[in-house]
């Protein structure tokens, strides 16, 4: 039986006609002078060619199954009879691998997967303990950063008196980086003896977690002066000897919301506000994306969570060397390799849950 029911075998042959309209569209002189608009064009077609060409293999191998199995029919018995056995069996492992890809290839792609991201990290409930572990995480995804090739730039900190963050906000830059870390949103709760605990008892506290994508500076929402409040103070911290001589640390606020955002990394005010302003408008959008989650996840609560900062999406229990990441399940008993920035097998079966959450909706709609 095939594994692509009616409405998925019509939408593919929808994909062969927009094919042709693309190679078309390619073709016209007034396209190639728009640089813009070219590259636009020209990433789709190279994208839709892949699909219709893995959908053309996949008629071809139905038709050599289907010849195979006439073939077996006529000639149950003997040298030819062997023969067609074993191509319909090839043809159907063939068709099977095809089908999972042409699948794999109709999931909805978010554009904001190969943006750069913002990654903030709270301490939450626990005092100087969830500031020590907010460090602890920050440290873990700036070594898996490193692992996977992706630049990371601090925003804006606020460290604790005993060590660690109370917040601590970066920004990563690099292929695909907010689609890699996105499921890294929510809540984190941390299970293990605090160092200041003298009775060796196990203590449990939290920090939240919050990845937004980078907007596209052609893209930014337009901001309302009247609606922010623009301050200047002194960089805090250790740091060069700029440090507490000029007020060039920036803080925003959007009044209608209440979100802030702000950034002394720079000695430059200007450059420091054109950060907190990137920041802020991440901020805005993660909030507007976060409400339209809240009311899609009314009538239909997604497998890996809606990245609502008020979720425990998971819980590293240092005692056991045991991570459990609630949204899918999983548990891993290699903690200490994890925070060293071993990330990828949390981040890729996320994926895969998400992945295939998608294509079973796919499936079942057939759109």
């Amino acid at each position: 039986m095939s594994a692509l029911n009616a409405a998925l075998r019509e939408r593919f042959e929808r994909l062969a006609l927009r094919l042709t309209e693309l190679d078309a569209t390619l073709a016209d002189p007034a396209v190639a002078a728009d640089i813009k608009r070219y590259l636009a064009v020209s990433r789709e077609q190279a994208e839709v060619a892949g699909v219709v060409e893995t959908w053309r293999r996949y008629q071809q191998r139905e038709r050599d199954l289907d010849a195979a199995e006439e073939m077996q029919a006529s000639e149950p018995d003997g040298e030819l009879a062997e023969l067609a056995r074993e191509e319909a069996a090839a043809a159907g492992a063939d068709l099977e691998r095809l089908a999972a890809e042409l699948h794999a290839a109709l999931v909805p792609k978010d554009p904001d997967d190969a943006r750069n991201a913002f990654l903030e990290i709270r301490a939450g409930t626990g005092g100087d303990e969830s500031a020590l572990f907010a460090g602890d995480l920050a440290r873990m995804y700036l070594r898996w950063c490193e692992r996977a090739g992706l630049r990371t730039e601090v925003m804006s900190e606020s460290p604790a008196e005993l060590g660690g963050y109370k917040e601590l906000v970066l920004r990563v830059e690099g292929d695909g980086a907010y689609g890699r870390l996105r499921f890294e949103s929510g809540g984190h709760r941390v299970q293990r003896v605090p160092a200041t605990e003298s009775q060796g008892r196990i203590h449990t506290s939290a920090c939240t977690v919050a990845v937004m994508p980078e907007p596209d500076e052609a893209d930014e929402v337009q901001l309302n002066p009247a609606e922010l409040r623009i301050d200047t103070f002194r960089a805090s911290g250790a740091g060069g000897q700029h440090v507490n001589k000029t007020d060039s640390a920036i803080r925003i606020t959007h009044l209608p919301t209440g979100l802030v955002a702000e950034c002394q990394d720079d000695r430059s005010q200007h450059r420091n506000k054109a950060k907190a302003m990137a920041v802020l408008v991440a901020r805005l959008r993660d909030k507007e994306r976060s409400e339209r989650a809240a009311k899609e996840a009314a009538t239909r609560k997604s497998l890996v969570g809606s990245g609502d900062r008020s979720d425990r999406i998971r819980t590293y229990n240092f005692p056991q060397g045991r991570l459990t990441d609630h949204r899918i399940n999983l548990t891993l008993y290699k903690l200490g390799q994890i925070m060293d920035g071993d990330l990828d097998d949390v981040t890729s079966a996320l994926a895969a849950a998400r992945a295939a959450e998608q294509l079973e909706q796919l499936e079942a709609g057939g759109r």
